[in-house]
């Protein structure tokens, strides 16, 4: 089994579907800070049978937890602090959200002109769909292939 040591400050980001760990590594910029993330992928779970988590050493004042809840709403953040879990946070779904998302529709305004505010509203929260305000294009969380 592989074993990934114990953060003592930092967040665990758990239950991530299966294929989902890099886009959600891609969406928080976690390239761009410095930190260690380990990101482990179709780890064994009791709950989904599959799962990825990412692992997060640090600080957290650069991240944007938020942005999770628009992502996938079904993770789980856990909080560490002196290795300890502190808090585990289940994100929601924002009812709007900007700059976030992107448009994945060639003919919206968004494609087309520059400096237009990628704008998504909540549409199906059953399903966690957003639709873009401009071209009403769905976005159903975090595309994973």
């Amino acid at each position: 089994m592989l074993n990934i040591g114990i953060l003592n400050q930092g967040i665990v980001i758990d239950h991530i579907k299966v294929g989902g760990a890099m886009k959600i590594y891609t969406y928080l910029n976690l390239e761009n800070l410095d930190c260690s993330v380990a990101i482990i992928k179709n780890a064994r779970s009791n709950k989904m049978g599959r799962k990825d988590i990412i692992k997060i050493e640090g600080t957290l004042d650069d991240i944007n937890l938020d942005i999770l809840g628009a992502l996938d709403h079904k993770i789980t953040i856990n909080i560490i602090k002196n290795g300890e879990i502190i808090e585990k946070k289940n994100p929601r779904l924002p009812d709007k959200v900007d700059n976030i998302l992107k448009c994945i529709n060639p003919r919206c305004i968004t494609s087309i002109e520059s400096g237009i505010p990628h704008s998504f509203k909540l549409t199906d929260k059953k399903n966690g769909v957003y639709r873009c305000i401009y071209c009403e294009q769905a976005f159903k969380g975090v595309r994973y292939r």
